[in-house]
């Protein structure tokens, strides 16, 4: 199967400071140490990102790595100070406002931390807005934003206003919101930080149940790894403006591209991320106890494998590709290679 990119970004700068401007053309590639020599901020530096079509890509590190201000290049919200940026094919840095404008309100959808919902709308309202915007006519927009009200779990909320709803609740108008438009591209910057770990989780939940429904391409800001892995396809570690490694959570566990991503990922429990495929060996037995997938996880499958004394087949497209046992599983779980 074909997979498409949908947005490529090539060699992103965004610096800032007097010099901001002209030193990449008396200066290839600058590291940080020359850029504060020259009192300049180097915010995103030297990014190269491939996005495909209908992956969550996850953006993550630590406060002040970057991350915000490269999703709000990618979208053009901050202007970059060079590179290439192509949204299925349109140059984004090339567009005029209009144009830009458009490509927001129906292709792109955003959602931040700050809910910022409009107090004086009901929930309809606000999940409405953005096809007001566009001058939808009334029935229509209603009749949309009440489908995706009832997606997001808010069904007999929809005259609430935002003082009569709970974080989460308002949380999930935002992300209504933001679906209304049906976006190809949907940008989503640290959406549950703000809220307590139990709606956190919730929200997590909902998030893999829509994203299971709509296959959106999604980039989500986050500094927490176990929120990260829980997510994402592919996974993107930033630090000092710079990309460290791009890889799913297995990868970035298992092969560290850098000393950074390797205590990013120190204490990231790696049965969490290591698929049953990972540590499968080949068949050697006639009986077995069950069967497991090949991309479930370790912590998935743990207490199904371990309470057995039998190995479990492994599956791919209805085929067994390998087995596993619980001697394999135990190795996972106390840390043993």
């Amino acid at each position: 199967m074909t997979v498409n990119v949908l947005l490529d970004c090539k060699n992103i700068w965004k610096l800032y400071g007097a010099k901001a401007n002209s030193i990449l053309d008396t200066h290839v590639n600058p590291d940080i140490n020359t850029l504060k020599a020259e009192g300049i901020i180097g915010a995103v530096r030297a990014v190269n990102v491939q996005i495909m079509q209908g992956e969550i890509f996850v953006i993550m590190g630590l406060s002040g790595s970057g991350k915000s201000t490269l999703v709000r290049c990618l979208s053009r919200l901050v202007e970059p100070t060079t590179g290439s940026i192509k949204f299925d094919g349109v140059d984004l840095l090339k567009a005029t406002d209009s144009e830009l404008i458009e490509i927001r309100r129906k292709k792109m959808g955003m959602v931040f931390q700050q809910f910022a919902l409009l107090p004086h709308l009901t929930t309809i309202e606000n999940v409405a807005f953005p096809l007001d915007v566009q001058g939808v006519k009334k029935d229509v927009r209603e009749a949309r934003a009440l489908d995706v009200i009832e997606l997001v779990g808010l069904k007999g909320r929809e005259n609430y206003y935002p003082r009569q709803l709970s974080g989460g609740q308002q949380q999930r108008v935002g992300i209504a919101r933001s679906l209304v438009v049906e976006p190809d591209l949907w940008f989503l910057d640290e959406p549950f930080s703000a809220l307590d770990p139990l709606i956190r989780r919730e929200m997590q939940d909902e998030f893999i149940r829509l994203q299971n429904l709509l296959k959106k391409t999604i980039v989500f800001i986050t500094h927490d790894f176990d929120e990260a892995i829980r997510l994402a396809d592919r996974i993107a570690v930033m630090k000092d403006g710079e990309i460290e490694q791009i890889a799913d959570p297995e990868q970035l566990v298992l092969n560290p591209a850098t000393d950074y991503v390797a205590e990013f990922t120190r204490h990231v429990s790696r049965a969490k991320v290591i698929k049953a495929a990972t540590i499968m060996s080949p068949i050697k037995k006639d009986h077995f106890g069950g069967e497991v997938a090949h991309d479930a996880t370790i912590e998935e499958i743990a207490d199904q494998v371990e309470g057995s004394k039998l190995p479990h087949k492994v599956m791919r497209d209805g085929q067994v590709i390998g087995q596993i046992d619980s001697s394999a599983v135990v190795n996972i779980l106390v840390g043993r290679d």
